[in-house]
């Protein structure tokens, strides 16, 4: 299988990272694209890849084609190598607000279109990846196109209906926390604690955490109760997190990042 990337930012990076540590494909299959000679250069010498500055080249080459630009250039992108696209190509989006009839309106014709949103914990092989597809893509197709976007993390199949709450879900919540980490380290180095270390005790709290709601299969709500004795110091510490309305906050959140999803 020969892989191309359409733009080589962070999320093609991570993707190129977990691909070629899996041995999902070699390096030698695999080409990308980058406007700027630095860019390019960085992909070859940290991938050993092919580079190159011309998409169409690219979208020529290979058998799988990840478009992995900015949503405001799909169009753009997608006009300069349509008719470089035929029928067997695969083509991955990983552009929120962009649907496959969307794409396939771009395209002008049928072709094999997948849709997925993934996330920056890709950067670090713990990515979480919404993914959908078009009629055009046959079940063992999507199979491989499941084994890219799952070494660098895990990837489930849904309807692309829920495609624009798995932005909100998944897509965006690293920077939400993030933000959790940095004001809990925040608060500790206000009681006296250096930030760097702060930041330890935060980051790996989240990571434990989130850690026993995969593995224990308990209610996040059932953790939780674990953690509250009565009388202690963690239920005055939810007591004053309801108070000041962090559950609705961070739905409220996520709700208006699904709809500025929607509206891209």
């Amino acid at each position: 299988m020969k892989l191309g990337f359409i733009g080589c930012g962070n999320m093609a990076k991570a993707m190129l990272g977990g691909i070629l540590k899996n041995e999902i494909c070699a390096k030698e299959d695999v080409i990308a694209t980058a406007k700027s000679e630095a860019s390019r250069e960085n992909a070859r010498n940290t991938y050993g890849i092919q580079v190159t500055a011309d998409n169409i080249e690219a979208a020529k080459s290979a058998d799988v084609l990840v478009l992995a630009v900015k949503p405001i250039f799909y169009e753009e992108v997608i006009h300069e190598i349509k008719d470089a696209v035929d029928e067997k190509k695969i083509i991955i989006s990983i552009a929120p607000g962009k649907t496959l009839a969307w794409l396939e309106e771009q395209f002008g014709k049928k072709v094999k279109l997948v849709r997925c949103m993934p996330n920056t914990p890709a950067l670090v092989g713990e990515g979480m990846t919404g993914v959908c597809c078009n009629e055009e893509v046959s079940d063992a197709e999507m199979q491989d196109v499941l084994k890219i976007l799952e070494s660098c993390g895990k990837a489930e199949m849904l309807p692309e209906r829920l495609i624009d709450v798995v932005v909100s879900v998944s897509g965006s919540s690293p920077a939400y926390v993030f933000m959790f980490i940095e004001a809990m380290a925040d608060a500790a180095v206000a009681d006296g604690m250096p930030r760097a270390q702060a930041y330890r005790f935060a980051a790996q709290a989240v990571l434990g955490s989130a850690k026993m709601v995969l593995e224990t299969g308990k209610h996040p709500g059932e953790l939780k109760d674990m953690v509250c004795s009565p009388g202690g110091t963690t239920i005055e510490a939810v007591r004053v997190l309801e108070e000041k309305g962090m559950r609705s906050a961070v739905i409220e959140a996520m709700k208006a990042c699904v709809k500025k999803g929607r509206e891209m």
